[in-house]
């Protein structure tokens, strides 16, 4: 199944310029955004007790609010996907060994006049493993670059490692933003999206660079636009499929997987989209804006194979006895 000729070529260079200013635009927005309002960060990372309850029947919330409020000041009080599925947050310094029971039987009985109440779950963390998290967090988000770098330097060579780390960076700093602007809940299941939508959007961008590098090989095409153009006119179809399927099963989890998973799954809505648009649209103008030189990079892929022939030839003499 395809959805473009792969023979025709799309002039995607022709219009870079109109694309970096959209990314230019998104990217200023995010910071903006990340900078004015922040994140609103869950439980993982700032610390404090969260309990999420569930009624029989839908009830009021300012009631939910002021029975609570008899023993918990400043708790914070929301629905959580149904009118009787409660969430509440605590702010808690310190806790006891067995104040997941304690605390859930006594959040229990404070809610018993409003009807039958189910303890769903309690979850504790202290602030100072809240830090610890949110630097161990970064840590991750670090060295998953400094590998990528690595990887792509040694597999390509390191104008494309710097392409598709700016391609990345791109599309964390706007699914970030998304985050902000739309106070989704920055917890682990963030981070875990996060990193996940870095691993999907440089396959994306590698199938490309592959492409291109079998074209630089393969063709005696010397402008670079050109060249850029055929590799990604001739993996659209892919790109495209595989986006739609990962989308369209990310989109379920989204609207049916529960409140629970909806940071999660709206975090990789974001970057699926961001990442697939700048594989096409980002990552490979950068090679050009970087000053990728066509005639440069075959020559080294000739003496790349050059060294390899030689080495083939010295191994076939010593197999053969001859020294």
């Amino acid at each position: 199944m395809e959805f473009f000729s792969g023979n025709k070529v799309y002039d995607f260079m022709g219009k870079s310029k109109i694309f970096a200013a959209i990314s230019s635009f998104l990217i200023i927005l995010s910071l903006f955004t990340i900078l004015t309002k922040g994140f609103n960060w869950g439980i993982d990372f700032k610390g404090g007790i969260e309990i999420q309850v569930r009624f029989e029947k839908p009830v009021d919330i300012a009631e939910v609010r002021k029975y609570i409020g008899k023993k918990f000041k400043g708790a914070n009080i929301t629905t959580f996907g149904e009118p009787n599925e409660i969430l509440i947050r605590l702010n808690v310094e310190q806790v006891s060994g067995d104040v997941q029971k304690s605390l859930g039987e006594e959040i229990r009985k404070l809610l018993s006049p409003l009807g039958e109440v189910e303890i769903r779950r309690v979850d504790i963390v202290g602030a100072k493993v809240g830090n610890e998290l949110k630097e161990k967090g970064l840590k991750a988000l670090i060295f998953a670059v400094i590998g990528i770098l690595i990887y792509v330097s040694f597999r390509f060579e390191w104008k494309f490692a710097l392409a598709s780390v700016l391609a990345l960076v791109h599309d964390t700093i706007i699914s970030l933003g998304a985050v902000s602007a739309f106070n989704i809940e920055v917890n682990l299941d963030v981070l875990a999206a996060i990193l996940t939508l870095m691993g999907y959007s440089l396959n994306d961008t590698i199938v490309v660079f592959d492409r291109i590098r079998e074209e630089v090989r393969e063709t005696k095409i010397k402008d670079l636009a050109t060249l850029i153009n055929i590799a990604i006119s001739k993996t659209l179809s892919r790109t495209v499929l595989t986006s739609l399927t990962t989308f369209f099963v990310v989109l379920t989890l989204f609207l049916f997987g529960g409140e629970i998973i909806k940071p999660f799954s709206f975090t990789l809505l974001v970057g699926i989209i961001v990442g697939t648009y700048s594989s096409i649209f980002i990552a490979s103008p950068l090679l050009i804006w970087l000053g990728f030189n066509i005639d440069e990079y075959r020559k080294k892929l000739a003496e790349k194979e050059k060294r390899k022939k030689e080495k083939e030839k010295m191994r076939q003499i010593y197999q053969g006895g001859v020294v």
